[in-house]
């Protein structure tokens, strides 16, 4: 096997979404087509209920699916088309816009105070850009966990590990969606699909993403002008993106253990016209979006299409 090197590490950066939520954003519009087929990573993760209870109002989308992870903390969500419902900590909301769909995602008040939760962005190819909308989601319940040998533990919310498949399937961009633990002191390995994208995003502990550890061999360390570390290892809300060469990923721990989100997907490969909460692949269909959303045209599909 054919290991795969880092091509960058950035760590994710504070922003405010929404209606006034505050979050960190490991990357967005300003690094297509670098994570094609997704185009945004945002983790929101604050104690302060007044970071996170503005939310996001009714707001349109279409070309795109969004989905949505929470590890504290309740979102309760509805759209255009009567769907409604309540995701709490461990559940996923995998919501395709297709053709169009207006929806609201509103935090609750954490019973701790605390909202962790991540939401990421994939594009749709132009041919199904326009597919009937479609929810999906799924219990913290219904999410398979598996323990391999070296004693990492993974949640597979999409994709398949071990003979075991995730809840989330037959998905446009053939993504994969892993929660990874890994104990002090040892090595994850993981195949990936040849040509997919690939990132990993870490949520607690810290741990060597290269086989080779080289600090000098990829973008991300050593951006700050008084940083003389030729450390490495990537701590919580680093961001890593994977070079297409290669079947495998290597992760190591030393001295804590290491959580991150692995994802990887098919990319397309196509022209990126985005604006606000669409993604088009022209910005001829971007107008289009936007004038038939003030017109009241926007939704193409009835109720019973996505029940």
């Amino acid at each position: 096997m054919t290991t795969r090197k880092i091509r960058s590490i950035n760590k994710s950066q504070p922003t405010i979404e929404g209606a006034g939520v505050h979050l960190k954003r490991a990357f967005g519009y300003s690094e297509v087509p670098q994570y094609d087929p997704f185009l945004m990573l945002d983790d929101f993760h604050t104690s302060q209920p007044a970071e996170y209870l503005p939310g996001f109002p009714w707001h349109p989308h279409r070309g795109i699916e969004t989905i949505t992870y929470i590890l504290q903390g309740l979102v309760e969500h509805g759209d255009s088309m009567g769907n409604q419902g309540r995701i709490g900590p461990g559940d996923v909301q995998w919501m395709t816009a297709g053709s169009g769909i207006i929806h609201q995602e509103m935090p609750q008040k954490s019973p701790t105070g605390t909202m962790w939760g991540f939401q990421f962005w994939a594009n749709l190819p132009a041919s199904q850009k326009m597919m009937p909308p479609r929810y999906r989601d799924v219990k913290a319940a219904d999410i398979p966990s598996v323990t391999l040998d070296s004693g990492a533990t993974v949640k597979i919310i999409s994709g398949a590990l071990s003979g075991v498949r995730g809840p989330v399937q037959d998905i446009v961009i053939d993504p994969e969606f892993l929660d990874v633990s890994v104990p002090a002191s040892r090595t994850f390995a993981h195949q990936v699909k040849a040509g997919h994208t690939v990132f990993a995003y870490v949520l607690e502990g810290s741990g060597y993403f290269d086989e080779g550890r080289d600090a000098f061999g990829h973008k991300g360390f050593g951006a700050g002008w008084s940083d003389l570390s030729q450390d490495c290892r990537c701590g919580a809300e680093s961001i890593v993106l994977y070079d297409k060469k290669g079947d495998q990923i290597l992760v190591t721990t030393q001295e804590e253990p290491l959580r991150f989100l692995l994802v990887s997907g098919r990319p397309l490969g196509e022209p990126v016209a985005w604006r606000g909460p669409i993604v088009m692949n022209t910005q001829e269909e971007l107008r289009v979006a936007f004038e038939e959303f003030q017109a009241g045209t926007f939704i193409k599909t009835p109720k019973k299409a996505i029940r």
